[in-house]
């Protein structure tokens, strides 16, 4: 579909990509993902055992997974940690602006 250029753009849920498109829009091998997806890191949506389905979510959280192994040499597990515990600091500090409570 692409040949070998990279996706960009935005996506919205309800599209979907397929193991080749999200590899391609983070510029690794499907083989990747599919590590990934096995060591349940990265979601996906089976919607056939052979068949995988992509959110904009999954996107996002590939590119940051991707660039935490590259940047830090962490392994999946340690990489996907730290997205986790990220993304739980951004809703706590979501909840304390919505009551009106400052960060410290």
């Amino acid at each position: 579909m692409f040949g070998n250029q990279t996706v960009t753009g935005v996506l919205i849920d309800e599209v979907a990509l397929d193991l080749d498109e999200l590899a391609r829009a983070v510029q690794v091998e499907p083989e990747w993902v599919v590590r990934h997806v096995q060591a349940g890191v990265l979601g996906g949506e089976m919607l056939q055992v052979t068949e995988l389905r992509f959110r904009s979510s999954d996107l996002a959280r590939a590119r940051r997974l991707l660039e935490l192994e590259r940047h830090f040499d962490a392994d999946e597990e340690l990489a996907a940690l730290v997205i986790d515990l990220a993304d739980e600091v951004r809703r706590l500090r979501a909840r304390l602006r919505a009551l009106g409570l400052k960060e410290s």
